[in-house]
């Protein structure tokens, strides 16, 4: 059983990092499910009777991925540099086409485009590490973030996945493409419907690479497995997902 701290004067369980308040949920609920009351759980695990009955509540009408905490935002009182606009128009840019198609100097999404990007539309200059943070409140990168270095991931290799990203409130839902080098470099391409194949990404990576890539699936849906036949043929380098 994971140790949480008891008590809510401390933050309780809002204040655990998301993997073990993710571990935390899943055991309230199973413990509901076995047979104990809220109330009892409430007390085992030191949180409130009304967030049981929250987790509760969210796993029986949508399963366990209604467990899984979501980025959270910064806390009442800290401003966001973009507002909700702005973080809506820019978006909207990264899931019209990819950057070249906005007229900026590059194939597919990198930190620094993004950043042009939001020079240009907002007027503003962020850092590569304020650009991730919005990149995670999007979700665009995925539950582990996937801007961190990837352990035993060689020159020339790039470790893909598919995301599904939760974008700000007005804007619909969106898929991305999401490449990450050993040394955490990033490229990615965002679309407003279901990609129907990876070959041009990887086509678009070449270019902007200037050298051939071997892409590695990693956390990739299996409702898209078919696609990573794209991968594998002449000349190609055969991959598997991770």
């Amino acid at each position: 059983m994971v140790e949480v701290q008891r008590g809510r004067g401390a933050g309780g369980a809002r204040s655990l990092p998301m993997d073990a308040l993710e571990q935390l949920r899943r055991q309230a609920v199973a413990a509901v499910g076995s047979g104990l009351s809220q109330t009892r759980v409430a007390s085992m695990f030191g949180v409130s009777r009304k967030a049981v009955g929250t987790w509760v509540r969210a796993y029986q009408s949508g399963g366990e991925s209604t467990l899984r905490p979501r980025p959270r935002g910064r806390r009442a009182g800290e401003r966001l540099v973009l507002s909700a606009a702005q973080q809506r128009e820019v978006v909207e840019a990264l899931a019209a086409g990819p950057p070249d198609e906005a007229g900026l100097p590059w194939l597919v999404w990198t930190r620094k485009a993004v950043s042009e990007l939001i020079a240009r539309e907002c007027g503003l200059v962020l850092a590569g590490t304020t650009i991730d943070k919005y990149l995670l409140r999007w979700e665009l990168l995925g539950r582990e973030g996937g801007v961190s270095r990837r352990a035993g991931c060689p020159p020339g290799t790039l470790s893909v996945t598919w995301t599904h990203p939760r974008p700000p409130a007005g804007t619909d839902e969106l898929h991305a493409l999401v490449a990450v080098g050993g040394r955490g470099t990033l490229h990615f391409l965002v679309g407003k419907t279901p990609f129907t194949g990876i070959a041009e990404f990887r086509r678009r990576l070449r270019m902007q690479c200037g050298r051939d890539v071997r892409l590695v699936p990693h956390d990739w849906p299996a409702a898209h497995a078919a696609l990573l036949g794209e991968c594998a043929g002449p000349g190609r380098d055969a991959v598997r997902p991770t």
